[in-house]
C-alpha cells in the first residue's frame, strides 16, 4: 500500500505541476465520454426495460474486451504525450498525438482478444468443474454454493489481473510509439510482483468515479424528475459534475503512466544491483596480471 500512496502522491504532483493543460485540453476531449457516461447511467435507471438491455450489453462487452473507463481515445493520447514529454514546459501538439492513435487502437484490439480469452477460459474451466462436481455425486446444495463462491473469486482474480495488465499495456504502447501484443507481454513483465500495488491505484479511482455518478444521480437526475423538466442551474449543475468526471478520468491515466515510469525505474534498479563484476587474471611471461571486467 505504501507503493501505491506514492504513485498516487506523483501522480497528483504530476497533474499539479501540468495543471493548465490537464484542465483544458485533455479534459475537454475527456468532457463528451464524461457526459455520455453519466446520461447512459440516468436513461438505465429511469427505466424498467433498460437495466435488463443494459446487463446483457456490459456482460457481452465486458467478455469482448471492453473496458468502461479505459479506451484509445484523444484525451488518453494526450495525457501520455504531457507524461512522457521531456520538457514539461512545452505542451504537446495536436499533431504530436497523431503517431500514438495507431499504437494504441493496435494495443486496444489485442486487449479485447486477450480479455475475450480470458472469459472463454474462465467459464470453460468452471464448466469442467461443475460437471466434474456432478458425476462424483457432489451436487449438494451446499456444495455448489461453495464451488459457485469460489469459481467467482477466482474469476474475479483472474479479470481484475487481465485488466489492469491490459490498462498497463495501453500506456505502455503510448509511451513507447508500438502496439500489439507486444506491448500486452512487455505490460506482464513490467507488473510481476506488483499486482498489489496496481489492484490499490484502481480501487480509489473507481470509488471516485461511482461516487460522482451518484452526486449526478442525487443532484441532476432527481431535480429534473421532480421539476418535470430541465432548467438552467440544473444544466450548468450537471456541466460542472461531468467536468468533474472528466478530470478524475484524466487522472486515472496520469496515475497510469506514472505507474508505468516507476515499474520502469523498479526493473533498472534491480537490474544494477544484480550487476555482477568480474576480475580476470592472466599470466604473461610467468607474470600474473589482473584485469577488471563486468558480466
Amino acid at each position: 500500500m505504501g507503493k501505491a500512496g506514492a504513485v498516487i502522491r506523483r501522480s497528483i504532483f504530476s497533474f499539479l505541476q501540468n495543471y493548465h493543460y490537464f484542465t483544458s485540453t485533455p479534459a475537454v476531449l475527456a468532457f463528451p465520454f464524461a457526459v455520455s457516461t453519466l446520461l447512459s447511467q440516468s436513461l438505465i435507471s429511469s427505466s424498467s426495460l433498460f437495466p435488463l438491455v443494459h446487463g446483457r450489453l456490459s456482460s457481452l462487452f465486458l467478455a469482448a474486451g471492453f473496458p468502461p473507463h479505459r479506451s484509445s481515445s484523444p484525451f488518453s493520447a494526450s495525457v501520455i504525450k504531457a507524461i512522457g514529454h521531456h520538457k514539461p514546459a512545452e505542451q504537446p501538439s495536436f499533431s504530436s498525438w497523431i503517431p500514438l492513435f495507431c499504437p494504441l487502437l493496435i494495443t486496444q484490439l489485442c486487449n479485447s482478444l486477450v480479455i475475450l480469452a480470458a472469459n472463454a477460459t474462465c467459464f470453460f474451466l468452471l464448466v469442467i468443474f461443475f460437471n466434474f462436481f456432478d458425476v462424483l455425486g457432489l451436487s449438494s446444495p451446499r456444495s455448489q454454493l461453495l464451488l459457485s463462491a469460489t469459481g467467482a473469486v477466482i474469476y474475479s482474480i483472474i479479470l481484475a489481473n487481465a485488466y489492469i495488465t491490459c490498462n498497463l499495456a495501453l500506456v505502455l504502447a503510448g509511451m513507447e510509439k508500438r502496439g500489439g501484443f507486444i506491448s500486452i507481454l512487455k505490460a506482464c513483465v513490467l507488473i510481476q510482483a506488483r499486482t498489489a500495488t496496481a489492484l490499490s491505484l484502481a480501487v480509489p479511482i473507481n470509488m471516485a468515479l461511482a461516487a460522482i455518478e451518484a452526486l449526478f444521480q442525487y443532484r441532476v437526475v432527481s431535480a429534473y424528475h421532480r421539476a418535470k423538466g430541465p432548467d438552467s442551474a440544473m444544466l450548468l449543475e450537471g456541466m460542472l459534475i461531468g467536468y468533474l468526471y472528466a478530470l478524475l478520468v484524466v487522472l486515472d491515466t496520469v496515475i497510469g503512466c506514472v505507474f508505468w515510469k516507476n515499474c520502469k525505474t523498479d526493473i533498472q534498479t534491480d537490474q544494477e544491483e544484480t550487476y555482477a563484476h568480474r576480475i580476470e587474471i592472466r599470466e604473461i611471461d610467468g607474470n600474473f596480471f589482473a584485469k577488471n571486467g563486468s558480466v
